[in-house]
């Protein structure tokens, strides 16, 4: 029977000094491997990790969350991870659910998994989870699949996914890169699937950086892009059959 595969926690944070201690804490109960990389801060985020066995990665600018995932597969990849557990640092996710994420994951590991948070609509404010629900249908129609809820950044990665997929990762990015990847993934033979987490906003955390307006305006501009090109590739794979 083949091991388990590794898996890494990676964590991007920028300016979560009030709430990245415990989560990182949180995340060490559950996998031994956490890789925290520190975008830029100017709050004093790595210094709340000092002492805790956390692989702390720090960036002297804001490269955006997209590069920082990048950054933290890369590490937990070199360390021999075969899956890539990413949450944020604000402190949104529960690190206590990583447990039924993974299960989730050792039974399909070709897939990648999501913590979806939407059935517990009550908690999530208005504007984000309409953006949400906005973004999940125009992601489900170019991924070809219903995708439940396609925003969330608690997911699990098969390893691959970060050395395969051709995506973005500059600053202006940062926010697509979770939509994107959904549909990038397929054209590898993987597809996401959900299941529910725990959904906390807790009132030490700082304010969101996603912008719903801006964001899903990006968003929205990366669909039409891959529809169009996608219908480009058919059309062209269509002409060499012919």
């Amino acid at each position: 029977m083949s091991q388990p595969a590794l898996a890494a926690v990676v964590i991007p944070a920028y300016n979560e000094a009030a709430t990245i201690r415990d989560v990182v804490l949180r995340a060490l109960q559950q996998l031994p491997l956490v890789i925290v990389v520190d975008d830029g801060s100017t709050d004093g985020t790595s210094r709340q990790l000092d002492g805790l066995g956390a692989v702390v990665l720090r960036h002297d600018a804001n490269f955006g969350k997209a590069a920082s995932l990048r950054r933290g597969a890369s590490v937990a990849i070199e360390r021999g991870a075969g899956a890539i557990v990413t949450l944020d640092g604000d402190g949104q996710h529960c690190p206590e659910d990583i447990p039924a994420l993974m299960r989730a994951w050792h039974a399909a590991p070709e897939s990648i998994v999501i913590g979806s948070r939407l059935h517990e609509r009550g908690k999530i404010p208005p504007v984000r989870y309409w953006a949400n629900r906005f973004a999940n249908s125009c992601i489900g129609i170019v991924a070809g699949y219903p995708v439940a809820d396609s925003q969330s950044g608690f997911r699990v990665y098969p390893a691959r996914v970060f050395g395969e997929a051709r995506l973005r990762y500059e600053r202006a990015h940062s926010f697509v890169f979770e939509s994107e990847v959904l549909i990038e993934a397929v054209r590898l033979g993987i597809r996401a699937h959900c299941v529910p987490v725990q959904v906390i906003y807790s009132d030490r955390a700082r304010a969101s950086h996603f912008r719903p307006v801006v964001d899903i305006a990006r968003i929205a501009r990366m669909l039409i892009w891959r529809l169009l090109t996608q219908g480009l590739a058919q059309r062209a794979a269509a002409l060499r059959r012919a």
